[in-house]
């Protein structure tokens, strides 16, 4: 029996996913370039939290809170915070599709 191939998490098919995921007014919003800086905030939030799979759900406000703090002290701009989730679901979406959680 041939084992199940392991997909590993890819950037640039995580922005392209994204991209397809995104409402038509975000895609025009985001460069590839944000995607993957606010993707970046978000696995250094995940970092410091430890496991994902051990987030609470009220940790989802203080991502949210966490990449828009950060993008707007670097200097990246200012984003809404559903912007922001529209993002991140779309990456645990593609997280999902590939089943990197299995």
């Amino acid at each position: 029996m041939a084992e199940k191939e392991e997909l590993q998490y890819d950037e640039e098919e995580s922005v392209k996913f994204i991209r397809n995921y995104l409402p038509l007014e975000l895609k025009e919003k985001f460069s590839d370039d944000d995607i993957l800086y606010l993707l970046d905030l978000a696995e250094e939030f995940y970092e410091s939290k430890g496991e994902i799979d051990s987030l609470e759900e009220d940790d989802e406000n203080e991502l949210v809170e966490y990449v828009i703090k950060n993008a707007k002290e670097d200097g990246v701009g200012s984003f809404d915070a559903g912007d922001i989730l529209h993002i991140l679901d779309g990456d645990l979406e593609y997280c999902q599709s590939i089943n990197l959680f299995d």
